[in-house]
């Protein structure tokens, strides 16, 4: 689960993390009064689950209250990456001396979390890590010990060379692994961490992920969760007990099991085509849950063609196979399906398929091939 800046800055504070004096403003009267009361320049920051907010136009820094409800009027509303803006953050400017990354996510391959600090902060760190992996310092983490106040000033010294400095910085990435613990998130980042004009260490930006499989015991982190500012396709999928992430091709995929979506993207990619889609559909199917499938692909313009692919262990393939029938009942679909069934009942499956235009395929890569031939066509 994504939370907002704003929340994310509130979770740091709970630690003791310092942040910049602000709040939240869902109009552009609200952002000229916190302006007001905040007495001083500001920076108004769009709230919403995407990266790139800055070259999209949505932080500008305002100079006094009416400059501040002049730009909340013009990014409130605008749409970053497909997501509107709700809300934006209206927080005191900060004078910048330098900037720094601290980041903590759990790492599958050591499964354990890995702290990751660089000094080169304020900027993507994947780019970083793409172009100069050695200007980002990592340590595991032993999550029955915990971090060590050693560990806290030996990641500070990659970061600073000042003593007093890398003190500061020191408390404020235990304070974070501290508010990483806490909520079982799976992701805690400051980016940038910044050093001001009088020394000060500050946290800039802030932004956490969840694990949605802790939130049963962390319902005060559930209500935070901000519906009208994630993916329709997302917040439906998760209604209808499936899993799905868009992505940006045009390739739609419908799978069950994250391992066989996984291959069945991977296999996309080596054909030439580009996935649209990490859809699950999960280890028991029913028609209804395949209905709700083909519907959240329908939404997305960018979907050219669909490739089922279902290997038919603990799922039936003549459930999936009612499902598509019953999807194409309800819904206008002019998209070309390709589809791959093999398992328990598949006989059943191909018999029920066989009166329709389906494109039914004997392997993955044939179908993966096929999908990407479809896509490519005018419809």
């Amino acid at each position: 689960m994504k939370i907002h800046e704003y929340q994310a800055k509130e979770l740091f504070a709970r630690q003791g993390i310092p942040i910049p004096e602000g709040r939240i403003a869902s109009t552009p009267d609200e952002a000229e009064a916190i302006a007001r009361d905040l007495g001083r320049p500001v920076v108004v920051k769009a709230q919403v689950h995407v990266g790139g907010r800055g070259k999209a136009g949505g932080i500008k820094i305002a100079r006094d209250p009416k400059e501040a409800r002049q730009v909340a009027s013009r990014i409130l509303g605008m749409e970053i990456k497909g997501l509107v803006v709700r809300k934006v953050l209206v927080a005191e400017a900060i004078d910048i001396a330098s900037e720094a990354y601290v980041g903590i996510i759990i790492d599958r391959k050591t499964e354990r979390p890995v702290i990751m600090v660089s000094r080169e902060g304020g900027i993507d760190i994947e780019e970083v890590a793409k172009k100069s992996p050695e200007k980002i310092y990592k340590l595991v983490i032993d999550p029955l010990l915990g971090l060590a106040p050693f560990q806290a000033r030996q990641l500070a010294f990659r970061l600073y060379d000042d003593a007093a400095t890398s003190k500061s910085a020191a408390s404020i990435i235990s304070k974070l692994y501290a508010a990483f613990i806490e909520v079982d998130a799976s992701l805690a980042e400051i980016n940038p961490l910044v050093v001001t004009g009088k020394g000060e260490v500050i946290a800039l930006d802030a932004k956490i992920n969840i694990d949605d499989n802790g939130l049963f015991r962390r319902k005060e982190i559930e209500a935070m969760r901000d519906l009208d500012a994630e993916a329709p396709g997302e917040v439906k999928a998760r209604e209808n007990g499936l899993s799905y992430i868009k992505l940006e091709g045009n390739v739609g995929c419908v799978v069950n099991g994250a391992g066989l979506a996984m291959a069945t993207m991977d296999l996309i990619k080596r054909a030439g085509g580009e996935p649209a889609n990490f859809l699950d559909i999960g280890g028991s199917s029913s028609p209804e849950k395949v209905t709700a499938a083909m519907e959240i692909l329908l939404s997305d313009k960018n979907v050219r063609s669909v490739f089922f692919n279902i290997f038919g262990g603990i799922t039936r393939c003549d459930d999936v196979a009612k499902g598509i029938i019953l999807a194409l009942e309800q819904m206008k679909i002019d998209l070309p399906i390709v589809i791959r069934l093999t398992g328990t009942n598949e006989e059943i499956a191909r018999e029920i398929l066989s009166e329709t235009d389906l494109i039914s395929v004997g392997s993955m890569e044939d179908g993966a091939a096929k999908a990407i031939e479809l896509a490519s066509e005018p419809h």
